[in-house]
């Protein structure tokens, strides 16, 4: 009896085994099958990994080739960066120099002026104290000193007219200004943008652009300072870039443009080619032909005044070379003064690059207008931008454009931009 009680139990134990593993063998088989599974990696033979995602079960295979691709793209990206970088660094140096530059030439524009000024008036002093000198070596001495000196500040003259120290200094503020912009662009690329060869091409062109724009040497580079046509400044490639969809999707950025919108841009482009363009033009030629002027009397005067001093003391025409040495040389430091003094040199470059300003804007808003469609610029963002760079509020742009369209004589005596 008790070895068929032990019989019964150890054939219960071993049923009871069979539908354990049995259940265990189940919930193994539909966990495996469950749809919401955990990540699984594992290594195969051929240095490959499969990837089983959470939505399906069929396992994405990713070869020792693709790796490579991913390694190679991100080492290229690498390269780009540090072509950046470097470049970067360069337009730094740029700008550095050129501040520096511009400090040292409106220091020679100071220093010049008041050395002609003071040779000048030191000359004309001379010539009115040789007449009533006492004896024959007074009057020759004062004679010969106000002759050198004129024929000193004659020089000066020359030379400070032909370099015009007052717009070379005004140059190289705008090529600082100008370069430290452009570092804080390629500061902006490396930063928040996935960096390409095109960003290391158009970077590069912009550096050589400023640099022909405004050189650094005076010797055989140097900008006329008196040239036959009036240009605007142009410190940009003037090669199109193609530009890049810097967010992705073109279609994201597309909403940003509206009708509304792109005929306000159109009639802005119209506003600075009729007024404000043609009037920075206009004021760059008529002080380029004050310049013109003040710069030939000037060493004209002191020439004379020089020719004056010299014929002091002569029996025939004592009276009136004395007249002409001490008249010819006040006039000479009026002049020199006007021109140098009120940086007229200056002036020329600043309404020049004011009219390159507005011929960058004109350009800006029509390529933004052709490449709309490829989504290149947020419509609204540039609007703003826009609105910015004229001085204006939204509000008041938009004002602007309304006017410009209703053709009113309000509207034709409007500038675009309100800064300058």
């Amino acid at each position: 009896m008790a070895t068929l009680q032990a019989s019964n139990l150890l054939f219960y134990s071993a049923s009871a085994s069979r539908n354990v593993n049995h259940k265990v063998q189940n919930h193994r088989f539909s966990s495996n099958q469950h749809p919401i599974n955990s990540l699984i990696h594992e290594s195969n033979p051929e240095n490959s990994f499969q990837i089983m995602t959470k939505t399906s079960t069929t396992p994405k295979k990713c070869t020792g080739s693709a790796r490579n691709t991913k390694i190679t793209e991100r080492i290229a990206s690498m390269e780009v960066a540090e072509e950046l970088y470097t470049i970067m660094e360069v337009v730094a140096d740029r700008a550095e120099m050129h501040k520096n530059v511009g400090v040292q030439r409106d220091n020679w524009n100071r220093l010049l002026l008041s050395s002609v000024n003071g040779m000048t008036v030191t000359a004309a002093t001379m010539v009115g104290l040789a007449p009533v000198s006492g004896n024959a070596a007074s009057l020759l001495a004062l004679k010969l000193s106000s002759t050198i000196l004129y024929v000193a500040a004659t020089g000066v003259s020359i030379v400070m007219s032909m370099i015009q120290p007052s717009q070379l200094a005004e140059e190289q503020r705008n090529a600082s200004r100008l370069f430290k912009q452009l570092h804080e662009q390629i500061k902006y690329k490396i930063t928040l943008r996935k960096q390409t060869s095109d960003d290391v091409k158009d970077a590069m062109e912009r550096v050589l652009a400023l640099d022909r724009a405004y050189p650094l040497p005076l010797l055989g580079g140097m900008l006329e300072k008196f040239p036959i046509t009036v240009e605007p400044a142009v410190w940009w490639p003037k090669q199109p870039r193609n530009k890049q969809d810097i967010n992705g999707g073109g279609e994201r950025w597309r909403k940003g443009w509206s009708q509304e919108v792109e005929d306000e841009m159109r009639e802005i482009v119209g506003v600075m080619k009729r007024k404000d363009s043609a009037e920075y033009l206009r004021l760059s030629k008529l002080v380029l032909k004050v310049n013109k002027i003040l710069a030939m009397c000037g060493p004209w005067l002191t020439g004379l005044a020089a020719v004056g001093s010299a014929l002091v003391g002569t029996p025939w025409h004592g009276s009136w070379a004395v007249l002409l040495g001490v008249v010819l040389g006040a006039l000479a430091t009026l002049v020199n003064t006007i021109e140098h003094g009120g940086q007229v040199g200056m002036l020329f470059e600043m309404y020049r690059s004011s009219a390159g300003f507005f011929m960058l804007m004109e350009e800006s808003i029509e390529s933004a207008l052709a490449e709309k469609e490829e989504g290149t610029e947020n419509g609204e963002l540039f609007e703003t931008e826009v609105a910015l760079k004229l001085g204006r509020s939204l509000s008041e742009l938009k004002k602007l454009t309304s006017m410009s369209s209703s053709n009113s004589e309000a509207a034709k005596e409007e500038f675009a931009s309100k800064l300058f």
